[in-house]
Parts: C-alpha cells; sequence; structure tokens
C-alpha cells in the first residue's frame, strides 16, 4: 500500500498521545473540566516548563484548546472525538494495565466520560434504550427512532437535542473500558447527562468524574426503563 499523508500522520498523532506525560495530562481531562498548566504539570509530574512545552504540542495538533482568563491559561480537549478516542485506547489494554488498573467501585458503578455518562449505570441504560427499540444499531452509530424521540421527547429534552448538528455524531456506542460494554455517548449522551443531572436523578461530588445515582434516580430508571442496578 503507498504510503499517504494519512498514515504518515498517524504515528506522529500515537506519539503525541503515547508520551507518558502529555497521556497523563489527557486522561485529567477526561471528566470534562479545564484545567491551568500548573495543575496538569501536578498530575504528569514535571515541571511546569515541561508542561508548557507538552501542552504546545497537544494545542498545535488540535487535539487541546486553551482559554485565557486573566493570569491563567485554561486547557480542554478540542473536541468530543479526542475523549472518544482516548476511551478506546484505553479498552485496548490488557486488564491489569488499563488506567488506575481497577477503578474504584464508585466509578466502576457510574461516573462521567467527558460530556456523557460512564459506567455500569450508562451500560445498562444503553442496553435498555436498545431493547426497547429507542435506539438502533447502524454501523458505527445510534439511530433515534420515532418511539425513543418520544421517550426523549418525554423526558425533557428540547428538540433541538434531538437531532444532528455539525459533526458531530447525535448518537453512538463508546465502549465503556471499566464494563467493556457500550455506553450512550454523541451529542444525544451528552443531552441525557445533563437532563438527568438537572432533574436531580444524578447529583455530582467533589471527585473529579464521580456523579451518585440518587434515589430518586433509582425510582425514575425502574420506572421508566426498568432498570434495577446493583453495586
Amino acid at each position: 500500500m503507498p504510503v499517504t499523508e494519512d498514515t504518515d500522520a498517524f504515528p506522529t498523532l500515537l506519539g503525541l498521545v503515547g508520551e507518558p506525560a502529555r497521556a497523563q495530562m489527557l486522561w485529567q481531562l477526561l471528566d470534562g473540566r479545564a484545567l491551568t498548566a500548573t495543575e496538569l504539570a501536578h498530575h504528569a509530574s514535571v515541571s511546569p516548563q515541561s508542561a508548557s512545552a507538552h501542552l504546545g504540542k497537544l494545542v498545535a495538533a488540535d487535539l487541546l484548546a486553551v482559554e485565557c482568563q486573566g493570569r491563567h491559561r485554561y486547557y480542554r480537549f478540542a473536541r468530543p472525538e479526542v475523549a472518544y478516542a482516548l476511551e478506546a485506547l484505553a479498552n485496548l489494554l490488557p486488564p491489569t494495565r488499563r488506567p488506575a488498573e481497577r477503578p474504584p467501585t464508585g466509578l466502576r458503578y457510574v461516573r462521567t466520560c467527558y460530556d456523557h455518562l460512564a459506567g455500569r449505570v450508562a451500560v445498562e441504560i444503553c442496553q435498555a434504550l436498545l431493547q426497547r427499540e429507542y435506539l438502533r444499531e447502524a454501523g458505527p452509530e445510534f439511530v433515534l427512532t420515532s418511539a425513543g424521540h418520544a421517550w426523549f421527547a418525554d423526558l425533557g429534552l428540547a428538540p433541538v437535542d434531538l437531532v444532528g448538528a455539525g459533526r458531530r455524531a447525535l448518537a453512538r456506542p463508546c465502549l465503556d473500558w471499566s464494563e467493556r460494554r457500550p455506553h450512550l455517548g454523541g451529542a444525544l449522551g451528552a443531552a441525557l447527562l445533563r437532563q438527568l443531572l438537572t432533574r436531580g436523578w444524578l447529583r455530582p461530588t467533589s471527585q473529579a468524574r464521580a456523579v451518585v445515582l440518587t434515589p430518586t434516580g433509582q425510582a425514575a430508571l425502574y420506572e421508566r426503563l426498568g432498570l434495577r442496578v446493583l453495586l
């Protein structure tokens, strides 16, 4: 196969995300927060000067975006696809080598994956949506059925949340690295997480990526999807 511009760029991309300090920085951003260079340097165990050099490379590659507020520069993913790619790479690791090896029970149960829900609860929600034919598998994406449109609308999602916009997929499977089964990603997954938080079915915590499924949320998931998700 002839060498193309894309195949030349691929090893460069892998080198960018595979360098240990940069990999640690990227992993810390998976909860959707924006972090300063100082915070990312601490997580990666490198000097601020080294962190700035690493972050500059990630920004130049369009993997990270930077926003200045006063004296501080905040870094976040440039687009959701970066988070999806990192989660997918984590699934290639053998169980004993996955990030944080075995995540704490709470994070395995329910957590955020960038801007959507992950963990056992998210996987069971996704499976229930498929079984009830609210979503249908269609290649690399999910299709929102008419019954699914009605279900999400009844949940309170706005019409704009139920149609694709821009380059981002409306609904796509995102392989969960702790459960090894897909949860719901894409714009619809992000809108669902926002709505679950707004309704108080989920409650954020002080721990990065951790959320709590409230008693109200447990009752609502059973009522609407027949789910009883236990630790």
